[in-house]
């Protein structure tokens, strides 16, 4: 999958479309909480304005649903103003993707100058993949470069549809989209070994290709999270009130037999009888497949932890995608705390696939430790399950 980037091609006196991934959390004031993905935007934005280019830029910013509420709920407009004070320079804002606004802005654009458009998803042929949409915004632009990885594996109209109407244009990636790229399928493609994975979260349904295809490439596959539970009574054992998918029973019966001295699952358990009150509730470990009626398991137990950490640290390769519990709440953020610093401390190629996995390390102080924080969380888990994405796929080769 080696595309070619937006350094490798002339930009100076053109116009590039870039997507970009700027769906970032606002309060209630429309104040962004969090810029790091406008930060990590930077060099491939840079890379254009820097030799002379014009950019537009576009991104989808939630999930609007066509109330007019949405429109200064979603609105990119908060998004221009921390590019241009992180750029030390103006960024033009359109109110609109295609319409009258956009376009004038597009066309007065100087080497060197940025403008964002609105919110893609305001224009319901974003998530129908529309041609007539995608034309309107293809014809912007001499060039596109994809640097949305959070949107790799969706063929919404910003993501498929404009560079394919670009053809015989240059498309590439951009510098955040190569090197999700190259962790990812590298880890999945030609990882070194030993090859550790971990998984949590709440469901084994959001995991099963993922845990299947990381059976068959991985050394291990270590399970924490909620779904540990639905394995757990699969074994037999007694669950409590802890979140388990009852219907998935069987599968995961079926992934144990797969998996054997490969998946590797918790020992023991931390519970509580209160998950609305974390630090006040009544808690106990006990032996895996062991939960009381009334106690529900919240995070991995101290031997888990202690278990897992000693598997990580003789891994060269590790990918790791979910927390190993309730995280926000202490104390059963433990188990994630130690499986994190056992993969900072680690001395091998150590990924975190996005989502509430990106958000503990981020949140734990480790995010400088590991080798690589992938930006997208869905995007991350498809290519863990062996996906090829079309809107990567189509781009020009290096």
């Amino acid at each position: 999958m080696a595309k070619k980037t937006i350094d490798q091609i002339d930009v100076a006196g053109k116009t590039v479309l870039m997507r970009v991934d700027f769906n970032v959390p606002l309060d209630d004031s429309q104040n962004i909480t969090d810029d790091r993905r406008i930060r990590m935007a930077l060099p491939s934005i840079k890379s254009v304005i820097d030799r002379g280019g014009k950019l537009i830029l576009m991104s989808h910013l939630g999930r609007p649903s066509g109330d007019p509420s949405d429109v200064e709920k979603f609105s990119l407009a908060p998004t221009a103003k921390r590019l241009g004070e992180l750029l030390g320079k103006d960024v033009a804002f359109a109110s609109d993707t295609v319409g009258d606004d956009a376009t004038a802005k597009a066309a007065a654009l100087g080497d060197g100058d940025v403008l964002v458009l609105e919110n893609v998803r305001f224009n319901a042929g974003e998530k129908k993949g529309d041609e007539a949409f995608a034309g309107k915004l293809a014809a912007m632009a001499d060039a596109y470069c994809n640097d949305a990885f959070g949107t790799c594996h969706r063929k919404d109209a910003s993501m498929y549809a404009v560079p394919m109407a670009m053809e015989g244009k240059p498309r590439v990636v951009g510098h955040l989209v190569a090197k999700e790229i190259q962790y990812l399928s590298d880890a999945i493609g030609n990882p070194e070994r030993p090859f550790v994975a971990i998984l949590g979260g709440a469901k084994v349904s959001d995991k099963i290709n993922v845990i299947n295809n990381l059976l068959g490439i991985c050394d291990s596959v270590l399970i924490g999270g909620a779904m540990a539970y639905t394995f757990s009574l699969a074994q037999g054992g007694s669950v409590g009130g802890s979140l388990v998918e009852k219907d998935k029973v069987a599968l995961a019966k079926e992934l144990i037999e797969k998996g054997g001295d490969k998946l590797v699952l918790p020992v023991d358990t931390h519970c509580g009888d209160d998950f609305s009150d974390a630090a006040g509730c009544n808690k106990e470990v006990v032996a895996a497949g062991e939960i009381k009626d009334g106690f529900e398991g919240m995070d991995i137990g101290p031997e888990t932890s202690a278990k897992y950490a000693e598997i990580v640290k003789s891994a060269k390769t590790i990918v790791w995608n979910g927390p190993m519990g309730v995280f926000e709440k202490p104390p059963f953020d433990a188990g994630t705390k130690a499986v994190a610093q056992a993969v900072a401390d680690s001395d091998g190629i150590s990924i975190i696939g996005g989502g509430d996995s990106a958000a503990a390390v981020d949140q734990l102080g480790f995010a400088d430790q590991v080798s690589h924080v992938s930006t997208g969380g869905g995007a991350s888990l498809a290519m863990l399950e062996g996906q090829k994405f079309a809107a990567v796929e189509l781009l020009d080769e290096a």
